[in-house]
C-alpha cells in the first residue's frame, strides 16, 4: 500500500518513548524494572496505518498505551496534532480522548457484560456530550449499522454475540466519539481466519471513508500486510528495523524481521524455503543483553564481539531502516521472504 502524503507534519510524533515497570513491596526496591519500551520513535501521518509488530513481550501494547496514556510513560516525547500529549491535565487529556481511541485485543473481556451494547455503543456519546438522548439513540444505531451490524443489536448483552460481532461493537465504540487516531491492539488475534479477514476488511473501509490514522499492533505479517502502509518491527522494546510494507517483506535486512517472515504459512505446497528457528529464550526484560539485544538468539554469520558490546543505531539500509552492524552485508538479505496473500 502506498502511504498518504504527509500535510503539514505528522499527526502522531513520537520521540525516545520509554516505559519502565517497576515491582512494588519494601523488599523489591532494588529489583532491576522491565524494560517493556525502550526508547522507540515513530510517526504516523494523516490517513495512514503503521504496523507496530513483534513477538510476545516485545512491548507493543506497553507502547500504544503509553502513546495514549492509558499508561504514563516512564519519559519521552508524545505528540499529537502539534500537541504535547504527555503535558496535558486531567481535563485537556479528557478532552483529547475524543481524538485518540482504542480496540482492544479481546472482544468480550473490553465489553462490559452489565451494559447493553447500545450503553457501551453511548458512554463515549455520552461523557463528551455530543448528542442528546434522542440524538444519542440515532448515532448508536448508525454506528452499528456502519460496522455490519443490525441497529436493533442494541438492546442485547455482549454474552449474546460471536467474537467477531463483538469486535465490531469495539470498533463502533472506538468511532462513537469521531476520533482520527486509533490504536488496534492485536484487534483480530483471538478471531477465525475468515473473521479476521473481513474485521481487516471492514477497518479499511471505515479508514477511508472517516480518513482514521491507526496503529496497528500484531505480531502476524500475513494479517498487517492487507491494511499497513508501514511496518516497524519491533523487538524487545527497541525498534529493529521499519520501512514501507511492501520494500520490508520484500527484502528484510534485519535478522529478526527474516525470522518473522520464515514463520508465515506458506500458501504454495510446491515452493519450497528455509525456515529460521530461533536458538534460546527471549531474554528477560528487567535484563536485556548489552549492545544489541538480539545477538544472543542472532543466526548472522558475522556476528561478532561488536555485536554484544555496541549499539546498534536504526540506519538507512537499501529501501528500510535497520538496527544490525551488518544490514548492508549481502547474507543480511538471503532468505526469502515468502509470498503473502491477501485475504
Amino acid at each position: 500500500m502506498t502511504a498518504p502524503a504527509a500535510n503539514g507534519g505528522p499527526l502522531l510524533d513520537v520521540r525516545d518513548l520509554v516505559k519502565h515497570y517497576r515491582s512494588g513491596g519494601l523488599f523489591q526496591r532494588s529489583t532491576p524494572p522491565v524494560r517493556a519500551v525502550d526508547g522507540i520513535s515513530l510517526d504516523v501521518a494523516q490517513g495512514e496505518t503503521l504496523a507496530l509488530v513483534g513477538e510476545s513481550g516485545c512491548g507493543k501494547s506497553s507502547a500504544g498505551r503509553s502513546i495514549l496514556r492509558l499508561q504514563e510513560p516512564t519519559s519521552g516525547s508524545v505528540m499529537f496534532e502539534g500537541r504535547d500529549v504527555l503535558a496535558l491535565g486531567r481535563e485537556e487529556l479528557r478532552a483529547l480522548r475524543r481524538k485518540m481511541q482504542i480496540i482492544f485485543q479481546d472482544p468480550y473481556s473490553s465489553l462490559n457484560p452489565r451494559l447493553t451494547v447500545g450503553d457501551a455503543v453511548a458512554e463515549g456519546i455520552q461523557i463528551h456530550k455530543l448528542a442528546d438522548r434522542a440524538g444519542t439513540a440515532r448515532r448508536v444505531a448508525a454506528l452499528l449499522e456502519e460496522v455490519g451490524l443490525d441497529a436493533s443489536y442494541a438492546g442485547r448483552y455482549p454474552h449474546e454475540f460471536s467474537g467477531g460481532q463483538r469486535q465490531r461493537i469495539g470498533i463502533a465504540r472506538a468511532l462513537a466519539v469521531e476520533p482520527s487516531f486509533i490504536v488496534c491492539d492485536e484487534p483480530v488475534s483471538a478471531l477465525d481466519v475468515s473473521v479476521q479477514a473481513q474485521v481487516l476488511n471492514l477497518l479499511r473501509e471505515l479508514q477511508q471513508r472517516r480518513g482514521l490514522s491507526y496503529l496497528f499492533i500484531a505480531h502476524d505479517l500475513a494479517v498487517v500486510r492487507q491494511l499497513a502502509h508501514r511496518i516497524a518491527v519491533m523487538y524487545l522494546g527497541r525498534i529493529v528495523e521499519t520501512g514501507a510494507t511492501e520494500e520490508l517483506l520484500a527484502n528484510p535486512r534485519h535478522p529478526y524481521t527474516q525470522a518473522l517472515l520464515s514463520a508465515v504459512p506458506e500458501p504454495d505446497p510446491t515452493r519450497q524455503r528455509e525456515r529460521i528457528v530461533l536458538s534460546g529464550d527471549l531474554p528477560s526484560p528487567s535484563a536485556p543483553p548489552p549492545g544489541c539485544h538480539f545477538h544472543t538468539r542472532c543466526f548472522h554469520q558475522l556476528r561478532d564481539g561488536r555485536c554484544s558490546t555496541e549499539t546498534p543505531l536504526l540506519r538507512p539500509v537499501g529501501a528500510t531502516r535497520a538496527a544490525c552492524h551488518y544490514a548492508e552485508h549481502s547474507s543480511v538479505a538471503q532468505v526469502t521472504a515468502p509470498a503473502i496473500p491477501n485475504q
